[in-house]
């Protein structure tokens, strides 16, 4: 099989280098095939030698203006930097848990994360996510000439992203068992989850963390919030590392 790409993107401060140099690491022990690792950021110090650093495209966006998620459309660009082919994007702050060449190898063009709070609109999470450099720039462009109207109708980029793909007849979502959410599939349920410690369902890959807790916050038992309580997920500080 040819060179895939894995691509992630760090901006401003809300994760430091760390964050890249353990998705590195849990990257080069769960992928087999040959692959480039290229991390898209403005601040590359402390980013360990083996990931390629490219400068983060530029986003004609109001700074001011509530996070959204929207830069990762730049993904989408006809032209980003010479990266080539298939390639999977990865949120800084997932943890891969099992070996990921079925990502490359499920037939499709593009994939993306099941999320079942939004299994009625046909939006899923962009924490996990694949395509191929430039085969879509149509998505890009419209967004970038049109982006004031599509603010208007969607409230982040993954909702503009899927409803593109599902025009294009091109959206399909992950095995929804390869991709879950730490905070609704593995916390054990209500009174559990006070003696229990959270697991790593069965067949899972990559687990996601959106909103609270991060992982090294699940490791220790924090959640962010006074109504979710769990025990530390010990078993993060194995898999999230450099």
């Amino acid at each position: 099989m040819k060179r895939v790409n894995i691509v992630c993107m760090k901006w401003g401060d809300k994760f430091d280098a760390s964050y890249v140099n353990r998705l590195y690491g849990m990257v080069n022990r769960n992928l087999t095939l040959p692959f480039r690792f290229v991390c898209f950021t403005e601040n590359s110090n402390d980013i360990r030698e083996e990931v390629e650093i490219k400068p983060l495209p530029e986003l004609d966006i109001d700074p001011s203006l509530p996070e959204r998620g929207w830069r990762k459309l730049t993904m989408f660009q006809k032209k980003l930097e010479d990266l080539v082919g298939l390639t999977l994007f990865l949120d800084l702050d997932v943890v891969i848990v099992d070996n990921i060449d079925d990502f490359f190898k499920i037939k499709g063009d593009f994939f993306i994360s099941f999320d079942g709070r939004k299994q009625k609109y046909g939006v899923g999470n962009s924490s996990v996510f694949r395509f191929e450099i430039g085969k879509y720039p149509q998505v890009y462009e419209k967004f970038i000439h049109n982006f004031d109207k599509i603010r208007g109708e969607v409230r982040h980029e993954q909702a503009y992203l899927c409803r593109e793909m599902v025009k294009l007849g091109k959206f399909n979502f992950w095995e929804r068992e390869w991709v879950v959410s730490f905070k609704y599939h593995c916390i054990p349920t209500f009174p559990f989850n006070f003696f229990k410690k959270p697991f790593i369902p069965n067949n899972a890959k990559i687990i996601i963390f959106h909103g609270l807790p991060n992982p090294p916050e699940a490791a220790k038992g924090i959640s962010g919030k006074w109504y979710r309580k769990f025990k530390p997920a010990t078993w993060i500080n194995d898999c999230w590392k450099e």
